[in-house]
């Protein structure tokens, strides 16, 4: 079997409702989800998730290779760029790339992706997470309450403008969750939105009243002494890694002993999970994927042995992909479909394709100019 193209589809996920963080909420309920497909020369083809804008750069280092080999073809494509680095875009279109063959080495074998990588359980405990920043309080809850009839017990709300808000908010959805256990799991996302000293103070204030089980990017991703001085000041665990491109941004941060739970992000692909949970593993630290539309790292998830929680965003999938998999008892349940068991209809997306909105001059994917330089917290 033999790698032997590609082709890009552009479909939309609808949320019902707007969604964002400290930096910014999107304009709209719905957002772009990037899908790339691997041909082959036998007829299958994998399904990567995720933007992919330097496809055409880095395929050739995939073009006509044997995809059963991907962990080898990982290291091929970060060859093929590391003059110019793989950070960034690059990084993203490697992880879909990536993604797409480890769905194809799971097909040609004719089982779950899971199965693949030596998983013996096909549930993936989870916690909740919705991007909720936009939402009121009322709205908060009827979200929650959601995840909570799926039984899940811990939950992360995005924050970081305001303490008080954020108190109320924690201690509504801590009541949410405790028909399911009597001392839900409760974080807080700021994303990067904090310098060192505000994140203390800012955490310190809401563990007066809330126990948080962790704190997540509370200053820039690449700030191990300001991680390391957070998690010295606070009681919460320290997580971070989402935005981290490849194993040597990690280890600044686990040399500073800057972080608890270590984070991967899934459009970052199969291959840099499995090695972000091992150096993790390295280091007796629990790994923690961070969500992604149809949750592919779910499988990878399965078989690590220090896997903590695979955050879950939302239950429904993009439009045009059906997934085989189900949100239950507090987790992922993955399904029996060869590969990641992501179904495209290419029909049904190019149909419900809208044209593509202008780029916002602000939202989630934008840092605000004053973003860490706050005097007193916005409200």
């Amino acid at each position: 079997m033999k790698v032997t193209g590609w082709r890009s589809l552009t479909t939309t996920h609808d949320w019902g409702r707007l969604t964002g963080d400290a930096n910014g909420v999107m304009p709209g309920p719905r957002t772009d989800v990037h899908v790339l497909i691997v041909e082959t020369d036998v007829g299958l083809e994998g399904v990567g998730v995720g933007p992919h804008p330097d496809v055409d750069r880095v395929f050739p280092a995939v073009d006509g290779r044997d995809p059963r080999a991907a962990p080898t073809l990982y290291d091929r494509m970060l060859n093929q760029v590391f003059k110019t680095g793989h950070a960034g875009a690059t990084f993203g279109t490697i992880g879909a790339l990536d993604m797409a063959l480890w769905d194809l080495k799971a097909k040609a074998a004719d089982e779950p992706l899971w199965r693949t990588l030596g998983a013996a359980d096909r549930f993936v405990p989870g916690y909740a997470s919705g991007l909720d920043i936009a939402l009121d309080d009322d709205a908060l809850v009827r979200l929650y309450e959601r995840f909570a009839e799926r039984g899940f017990t811990g939950a992360k709300l995005k924050g970081g403008h305001d303490v008080e808000r954020d108190r109320r908010r924690l201690e509504a959805v801590r009541e949410v969750l405790g028909r399911n256990s009597a001392d839900p799991a409760l974080m807080v996302d700021a994303n990067e939105s904090w310098n060192r000293a505000q994140a203390v103070r800012y955490v310190a204030a809401l563990e007066r009243t809330v126990d948080l089980a962790w704190v997540e990017e509370p200053v820039r991703r690449w700030d191990a002494a300001g991680l390391a001085a957070v998690r010295r000041g606070v009681r919460a665990a320290v997580a971070t890694g989402e935005n981290l491109t490849g194993l040597e941004q990690y280890r600044p941060l686990l040399d500073a002993d800057a972080v608890d739970v270590v984070q991967a992000g899934s459009v970052w692909g199969i291959t840099h999970f499995l090695r972000t949970a091992a150096v993790a593993h390295g280091r007796d630290l629990p790994v923690s994927p961070v969500a992604y539309h149809t949750n592919p790292l779910a499988h990878a998830a399965a078989a690590v042995p220090n896997h903590l929680a695979c955050e879950v965003q939302d239950f429904s999938g993009p439009l045009g992909l059906a997934v085989d998999q189900e949100i239950a008892d507090g987790g992922i349940v993955l399904g029996d479909l060869p590969g990641l068991g992501i179904q495209v209809d290419e029909r049904h997306v190019r149909a419900a394709r809208a044209p593509t909105a202008p780029v916002a001059s602000s939202g989630p994917h934008v840092r605000p100019d004053r973003a860490g330089l706050r005097l007193v917290p916005d409200r």
